[in-house]
């Protein structure tokens, strides 16, 4: 009985096992149209009709048909850019641009379409200049119009200057409700400089406060621009929007390039994908480029094959060629963002020609700290700078060590937006946690003997970091760095502003009324003074209306001092800073406050003192935790009370001797940070 049942088992295990075996008996492969289609035949299915399986091909961004660039003639080409302050709408103008001219579908979700980081998503700010290349008809012919939408903040300024040397043309763009303020200021002297055709753009004219007459006469004022040039839109509701295209395509002058000349590129961005390597954009002034062309980059003197040239329209879109006076991406086959230098010439391997003028560097304003919160995070936190310093080429950065926080870097920043920017950046894209410590700016020092002459190899040194600042004796002078201020405010709040720069040790240099109620004044600042809150004062004081723009003015001599700060007679490194001598005892005084607030109470008793040298000159105490000793002396003796307090005081003091003090992340910004009366 029992065999029956067994050989009946496995037979219905064999015919289960048929049933569901998968293993494919036969593939027939067939042709239709653009489909792929194919036949699939499993072993089970032998008597059974074959399944068809058709699947439609997904087209990637390498697969799209290449665009023929050659119908555009330079004469049919306009380059320009989007400058303006912070939030006066270059972004949502950009993306009425790209609706307009058919490169985006028209929905209610366009918004920020340019803006890729989610960075600049959260904040509402443009942080990386973006490209797009636009298809547009007028008057029966069609042009080639090459789009750069660029940031506001004065901290990417660089990201400006670069745009703009890609452009023969710009739309300033002024809020009607805001009036001209003072990135706008800084961006049109940029475009002035460069000698581009300037048009007025005044957006927000839907706003129930706007006043576009008046932005008129501020424009006229100010930029000597005439009222009639002026064009009033409103981005968001697309109101005017096309006459802007048409007066981009009258006003501003095709490049001034010629097909017949050998190839002349200007790398004015580049971007780093893990698998392609570096995505060049740039700029041609001379000849074409194309896939297999051998291109020699001027800088670094290497040659390189073409793997891919093509548009922006935002999305990489590849082409057979680029021509003279057009904008668009190169890839080919580098390995790091170092070898496509911004401001770089590519040129072709057996035609050389003379490097265009590329740009200044890139001027780190503050240098900041960056360590990982546990040491065996350091691995992954250096693979992550490596990653996002090939996408910024802004930021400079330099291997460093300290005691407290073990290895990390000092990097160097354009402002402090920037910073904050690079560090969220870290955390979003990377996941990785950073300790930041207080954002200082370069001095330099004048050496006094031959000896430390000898030590560095020149006689003016640049100091980055605090704690290698020398001492008094060694040196002839400190010198600050130096910048030159505007601000633009309401002129209700003159009286609160001027305090304020006083209290920074500025210098003013000069004050205008823009109109009948705003006034442009102009200060000579210490960087120092406004690195770390200044912008935040300045908006609180002037409810929010003032806006503030600076650029470099090279360095001063000043009387500067070392101050350190010490905890239970230890210093901290990461919270040495450099001050004024005349101001040395406020600034350690209010430190010494703000540690107290921000460092947590311990079980022993913490001193925090700041200190010029071996002289303290200020000092606040931390309390520790007590238990209550004596709670369970009801009356007696009070030798026997004494005795458990000497006791629990020298307990105490073994603590305090053998004890670690934590101090947390955020301490290290919220020191340096003041409070203006």
């Amino acid at each position: 009985m029992q065999v029956a049942v067994s050989a009946a088992g496995r037979l219905i295990k064999s015919s289960l096992r048929g049933l569901l075996d998968f293993r494919v008996h036969k593939i027939i492969r067939r042709k239709q149209s653009d489909s792929d289609g194919f036949f699939v035949r499993h072993r089970w299915m032998k008597n059974a009709p074959s399944v068809c399986v058709f699947c439609c091909r997904q087209y990637s961004s390498r697969e799209k048909v290449n665009l023929d660039m050659s119908i555009f003639p330079v004469d049919k080409i306009r380059n320009f850019s989007i400058i303006a302050h912070v939030d006066h709408g270059k972004s949502t103008l950009a993306d009425r641009l790209l609706e307009i001219t058919g490169a985006i579908a028209t929905t209610e979700r366009n918004k920020q379409v340019l803006d890729k980081l989610q960075v600049e998503r959260e904040r509402g700010i443009t942080v990386k200049a973006q490209t797009a290349s636009l298809f547009y008809t007028h008057e029966g012919q069609t042009y080639l119009l090459n789009l750069i939408d660029t940031p506001g903040h004065v901290d990417f300024s660089y990201e400006v200057a670069r745009s703009i040397s890609a452009c023969q043309g710009v739309l300033l763009v002024v809020d009607a409700n805001e009036g001209i303020q003072a990135q706008t200021v800084a961006n049109f002297f940029l475009a002035f400089e460069a000698q581009l055709t300037i048009i007025p753009v005044i957006n927000k004219i839907d706003l129930r406060n706007a006043d576009p007459e008046r932005v008129e006469k501020q424009i006229e004022k100010i930029f000597d621009i005439p009222k009639e040039d002026c064009i009033k839109i409103s981005a968001k509701l697309g109101t005017n929007v096309n006459q802007v295209l048409q007066e981009v395509v009258k006003r501003i002058p095709p490049p001034n390039a010629n097909p017949e000349d050998p190839l002349k590129a200007l790398v004015f961005d580049s971007t780093f994908d893990h698998y392609r390597g570096v995505i060049a954009n740039v700029a041609l002034f001379g000849g074409n480029v194309c896939k297999g062309d051998k291109i020699v980059s001027a800088h670094m003197g290497k040659t390189y094959e073409v793997n891919e040239v093509g548009v922006l329209r935002p999305q990489e879109h590849p082409t057979d060629k680029l021509y003279a006076g057009q904008v668009g991406y190169v890839i080919a086959g580098m390995k790091e963002v170092k070898e496509a230098q911004i401001g770089d010439t590519f040129y072709l391997q057996k035609q050389p020609v003379e490097p265009l003028p590329g740009f200044k560097p890139a001027k780190p304003m503050v240098f900041a700290g960056i360590y990982p919160v546990d040491q065996s995070e350091y691995n992954n936190l250096r693979s992550a700078v490596e990653k996002l310093t090939l996408n910024d080429s802004s930021v400079t950065v330099h291997r460093d060590s300290s005691p407290a926080l073990g290895a990390g870097w000092r990097l160097g920043f354009l402002g402090l937006l920037h910073m904050e920017v690079f560090n969220q950046r870290l955390e979003q894209e990377y996941n990785a946690s950073v300790i930041v410590t207080a954002p200082t700016v370069p001095y330099k020092a004048l050496l006094a003997s031959a000896k430390l002459i000898k030590e560095y190899g020149e006689e003016e040194v640049t100091f980055v970091n605090p704690t290698q600042f020398p001492d008094r004796s060694q040196v002839l002078e400190y010198l600050e760095p130096m910048v030159v201020g505007t601000i633009i405010t309401p002129d209700e709040f003159i009286g609160k502003i001027m305090t304020m720069c006083l209290n920074r040790r500025a210098v003013q240099k000069n004050m205008l009324y823009i109109d009948d109620h705003r006034v442009m004044m102009k200060y000579l600042f210490p960087l120092n003074e406004i690195v770390v809150d200044f912008y935040d004062h300045l908006k609180s004081l002037s409810s929010g209306y003032a806006s503030f723009d600076y650029e470099d003015a090279g360095y001063q001599p000043a009387d500067l001092i070392k101050l350190d700060i010490l905890l239970n007679g230890k210093p901290v490194e990461e919270l040495t800073t450099i001050a004024h001598k005349e101001k040395a005892y406020a600034v350690g005084k209010a430190m010494c406050e703000r540690l107290k607030d921000s460092i947590p109470r311990q079980l022993f008793e913490i001193a925090i003192q700041a200190a010029l040298g071996n002289k303290v000159i200020a000092r606040e105490t931390i309390k520790a935790y007590r238990k209550n000793v004596l709670a369970k002396c009801y009356g007696g003796d009070i030798t026997r009370k004494m005795k458990l307090l000497k006791k629990q005081a020298e307990g105490k003091k073994k603590m305090r001797r053998i004890g670690n003090i934590e101090v947390p992340k955020d301490a290290f910004i919220n020191v340096l940070k003041r409070n203006d009366k």
